[in-house]
This record gives structure tokens, C-alpha cells and sequence, in this order.
């Protein structure tokens, strides 16, 4: 597979796990089990950016675990770059201004770094993290709703880790 092809699969990966993510009863912890503020039956704007970044975040994992020591890294880092131009292309096409790019791209940056802190601690850490992006405010299911996040982003990463393992990037 070709880093492009890697790509323009994850992006898709990533659009099918949001929307699983954010449509209720379609998810195994959906976005309004979470606490995340919605209106009409909608997440609020940022809830649902936080989302798409957490899932960014989960496949690029997955496949930064799946490629490790076995490839080039700048092959990954292509693939990698294909999907996340995919799903700005993506946004754009759907209605997301070019001039926003920029400072999401700063956002899912900030995010990445503290995703990869947090679970390099540990999966409630990450969990936590993701929840205080998630939600406006803290609540009292807070471990819970954390260790819930954590368990989708391992559903994310590690099944896509098993199906890259099988896969060799060709430059």
C-alpha cells in the first residue's frame, strides 16, 4: 500500500468512527452518553470538533503503533499527512471555511501532544484528558465517562494496528 492509499483509507476510518461516535444508539458510547452538550438532538459545534480530533488522534495511534520499527518513518508520516489532508479536504467540502484550517491544524496539534502524554501515563490519564476537551464542565461520573473514552480509543487503535501489521508501506 502506498502512503496516499493509507491515507485516503484511515480518513475514511476516521469519517466511519465519528459518525458512529456522534449519532446515538450507533456507538458503543456515544457522544450524548458522555454528557456532551447538544442541541436538538446535535452535539454543540466544539464538542463535536474535540470528537473528530480525538479520532485523528486514535487512528494516527493506531497506525504509529502498527508501523513501529518495521518502516521508514517518513512513509508513515506520508500516510499520516495523506489522511489528515483528506479529512480537511473533507471539511472544506462540507462547508468548513479554508481560513479555520489553520487553527484547527492548531488544535488537533495541541490535542496529538497531550493525547500522547496522557497515554503514555496511562489509559484513565488519556481518558481524562478527552473528557476535559469533550464536556464544558466536570461531572460526577467523570472516571467512568473517562475509562468509557479510553476503551473507544483502544477499540480504534488496536484493530487497526492487527490489520496494518499486515500491511507493508511502499514508497
Amino acid at each position: 500500500m502506498t502512503p496516499e492509499e493509507l491515507g485516503d483509507t484511515l480518513a475514511r476510518l476516521v469519517w466511519e468512527s465519528f459518525s458512529d461516535f456522534v449519532a446515538d444508539g450507533d456507538a458503543e458510547i456515544p457522544l450524548g452518553a458522555l454528557g456532551v452538550p447538544s442541541q436538538n438532538g446535535f452535539p454543540e459545534q466544539r464538542a463535536t470538533e474535540e470528537a473528530l480530533i480525538f479520532l485523528m488522534w486514535a487512528h494516527t495511534r493506531g497506525v504509529q503503533l502498527a508501523f513501529f520499527g518495521r518502516t521508514q518513518d517518513s512513509l508513515v508520516k506520508r500516510g499520516l499527512d495523506a489522511m489528515h489532508r483528506a479529512v480537511f479536504e473533507d471539511l472544506t467540502g462540507n462547508g468548513t471555511p479554508r481560513s479555520q484550517l489553520p487553527i484547527f491544524e492548531q488544535r488537533i496539534s495541541a490535542r496529538y501532544t497531550e493525547y500522547h502524554a496522557a497515554a503514555a501515563c496511562s489509559d484513565s490519564r488519556l481518558g481524562e484528558a478527552v473528557m476535559r476537551h469533550l464536556r464544558s464542565q466536570d461531572c460526577d461520573e467523570g472516571k467512568r465517562l473517562a475509562s468509557a473514552v479510553s476503551r473507544r480509543a483502544i477499540a480504534v487503535a488496536n484493530p487497526l494496528r492487527d490489520f496494518l501489521e499486515e500491511v507493508d508501506l511502499v514508497g
